[in-house]
């Protein structure tokens, strides 16, 4: 294979919703590149990008394939990304490392949850996009109310090129209004038949080749000068501006295909090859330190690795994009991350599973590496002297959480260390061991994201694990002063143990100073404060320790086991075991013994004292809240109000947001639940929301009630 210059390369990543034809579109894209001499399908289980038993499983893509065609001279780098939004990573990963977005759209079915979520991620990375109207030969496609759907969610950026003459069982035609020439299809597709538009056509393709005359003149002073002068523009003039428009998002033009059917495939490949941006002519990806790369094959060598992936036979697989220079077979770099020097020994162009070697690749290729040793996704090789480090890959925060078990216990180091491995292979996994809560917590995109995770154990490494509800990181606390006093003593036979702590605990109220006086229990307290020390707690909140010790009767080196005894009890609340924050503690009194007391004795009299007083100050439960907003159909808005005040949410505000209602709410974290799933069920798959921890409150006193049930259970049972 040719080694192809940068302005030899195309970069496109295939997005839109599950069903819309994008692994077909890039099997005919290969076929007509004559990568591959016999087209795939899906249901056949053969194609080129689902290659991995899971997607033949499922039916659906679920990691990005890379892929590539060669037509016109040019090599185009395609990357095949997900349709489900559970598998939104490949998709973010992809559209930022490539200049332009495929959105494929099912003409039968319009606009779909999937279309939306792809055009997002395409909006946040800044991706141009051309908008693919595919399954034209459907029964029930109508291109041009699936064209009106589009400008209504995407704006009137979108603007047709082609449109078909007839759609349905007979689509075989598609007139062109950027050449001005209708393309007709054989029965098998591939290179049309260029004709001249019949007079029955001919006024609406003026019509819109005026509009499109008019959007690319707008995109360029010069051309629109000229568009003044002339009334129209050549078609190289066209596509100056088009292209202009289409970097700076402006336009997204629409081409029609029945990729199926290879029909309007042809055409769109010369359309990438001839108006799509370059890599040199799109942004360079910016650098944490701020330095400028060039995309230049003549520069030193910077490669950026956008995903790693295991594969039986082979191990782990790098993909990175050549940002400048170029990389040669045994070539030497440096991560810039972890400083290790790593050599590449091969170099691959990829079709699925299918790699080629090749000797080298220049600025803005998209390829492979194997056996590299300590480099993973979102980090920077490069030469020595160039040392930058390109900004990572920023992943959509999760929306779906739960606890990972292994139904033996013999296994649980081997799932942990196993999802660790996925992680590196899909980042929107996040996993994480809480201590706090004694579980193994995954997060991921959504319920069927998390269910793959199970496949997996299942299939490939043949553990058997379970899912839970993952615990709730509860807190406690007091809400009034209490006193409590506790004497420690043992006597069995040589040296024996004593220690007595008296102690006042009270709330901590921001900006309130420590207290000397006290009336509890009919009786009043005096102290005097020698020493106050305060420790932030690394779960939130904090303890302030006063020592009031008047006369001797503790000894000061005795202070620091009390203390310990507190801060364990801290670690491990009254009355959930959950952690304890926000208490003053006044140690105030207690006695000693000449021989029996120790350190031990006065941990654990500090430790019970500690515990009695907190169960007589009003112990509150304090559950974590989370400001919520979610993003809806405007028909829709109703069911979820419902669903949220069945979760004991406050709303707190509404409003309307690039065509949705928006809802931000203040929601217990123990009510949500699954609620991903939920939102999905409710809005048809078209509901999206965020969440962030706002801060701590008070559970109501039902809920509170039935967490004390549920832990003294729990105890008994242990």
């Amino acid at each position: 294979m040719k080694v192809y210059k940068t302005d030899q390369i195309r970069n496109i990543t295939l997005i839109g919703n599950a069903g819309s034809g994008k692994t077909t579109l890039a099997e005919a894209m290969l076929f007509e590149g004559g990568v591959i001499n016999r087209r795939g399908d899906v249901q056949s289980k053969n194609t080129v990008s689902d290659y991995h038993l899971i997607e033949q499983e499922y039916g659906n893509s679920v990691f990005s394939s890379l892929l590539y065609t060669e037509f016109n001279d040019k090599k185009i780098n395609i990357l095949d990304t997900p349709g489900m939004d559970d598998f939104c990573g490949g998709v973010v990963s992809s559209l930022q490392v490539t200049g332009l977005g495929l959105m494929v759209i099912n003409t039968a079915n319009g606009i779909e949850a999937g279309t939306e979520s792809a055009g997002r991620h395409a909006e946040n990375s800044k991706t141009p996009l051309i908008f693919v109207f595919n399954h034209l030969d459907h029964e029930n496609a109508h291109f041009e109310q699936a064209v009106e759907q589009a400008k209504a969610r995407f704006g009137n950026k979108v603007t047709v090129v082609q449109y078909p003459v007839e759609t349905g069982a007979g689509f075989n035609t598609i007139i062109d209004v950027l050449k001005m020439k209708m393309y007709k299809y054989g029965p098998n597709g591939g290179k049309p038949e260029v004709l001249e538009i019949p007079a029955s056509e001919i006024e609406k393709a003026e019509e819109l080749h005026n509009q499109l005359v008019e959007v690319a003149a707008e995109n360029e002073e010069s051309l629109m000068e000229l568009y003044f002068e002339k009334g129209t523009l050549t078609e190289d003039e066209m596509r100056k501006g088009m292209k202009m428009g289409m970097v700076h998002r402006d336009l997204f033009p629409v081409f029609c295909t029945a990729a199926k059917k290879n029909i309007g495939v042809h055409r769109l490949l010369e359309f990438i090859c001839n108006i799509a941006p370059a890599p040199s002519e799109v942004p360079m990806r910016a650098t944490t330190q701020g330095k400028e790369v060039v995309m230049n094959e003549n520069k030193p060598t910077s490669l950026f690795v956008f995903k790693t992936s295991l594969e039986s036979h082979v191990g782990e697989i790098t993909y990175f994009k050549v940002m400048s220079g170029k990389v040669t077979e045994g070539k030497d770099l440096i991560n810039t991350k972890n400083g290790a020097k790593e050599r590449i020994s091969q170099i691959f162009v990829t079709a699925g599973k299918n790699r080629i070697a090749v000797p080298e690749m220049v600025a803005g290729d998209i390829g492979c590496t194997v056996k590299l040793k300590e480099t993973k996704f979102n980090q920077t090789l490069c030469d020595k002297e160039l040392d930058v480090i390109f900004a990572p890959i920023k992943f959509p925060d999760p929306k779906f959480r739960v606890a990972v078990k292994a139904v033996s216990e013999t296994d649980d180091e081997k799932v942990g260390e196993i999802l660790h491995r996925i992680k590196d292979e899909d980042p929107t996994y996040l996993v994480n061991y809480s201590k706090e809560l004694k579980q193994l917590i995954v997060e991921g995109q959504g319920e069927y994201h998390i269910n793959t995770l199970k496949w997996y154990f299942d299939h490939v490494h043949k553990i058997p694990i379970e899912f839970k509800a993952p615990k709730i990181p509860y807190r406690e606390t007091i809400t009034k002063a209490a006193q409590a006093d506790y004497r420690h003593k043992k006597q069995s036979g040589g040296a024996g143990q004593f220690g007595e702590v008296h102690m006042i605990i009270e709330p901590i109220d921001d900006g309130t100073a420590p207290h000397a006086d006290f009336k509890l229990n009919g009786k009043e307290f005096k102290l005097s404060i020698r020493d106050t020390q305060e420790y932030p707690l690394q779960w939130g909140g904090k303890l302030t320790f006063c020592n009031c010790i008047v006369g001797g009767s503790i000894d000061a080196r005795f202070m620091p086991a009390i203390l310990k005894g507190i801060m364990e009890k801290m670690e491990e609340g009254p009355l959930t075991g959950s952690y304890a924050r926000d208490i003053r503690v006044y140690v105030y009194d207690g006695k000693m013994h000449p021989v029996d007391s120790n350190e031990i004795s006065f941990k654990l009299a500090g430790r019970n004292a500690f515990s009695m007083a907190f169960k007589n100050a009003g112990p509150k439960i304090l559950e974590p809240i989370y400001d919520l907003d979610v993003w809806v159909p405007g028909e829709r808005m109703g069911d979820v109000m419902s669903d949220l005040q069945g979760r004991r949410a406050l709303i707190m505000g509404m409003g309307s947001e690039k065509g949705f209602e928006k809802i931000s709410a203040r929601v217990p974290l123990k009510e949500m639940n699954k609620y991903s799933t939920s939102l999905s069920s409710l809005t048809g798959g078209r509901g999206i929301f965020n969440m962030k921890f706002s801060g701590y409150e008070k559970v109501p006193q039902e809920v509170q009630d039935e967490l004390l049930a549920a832990y003294a259970a729990e105890q008994k049972e242990e």
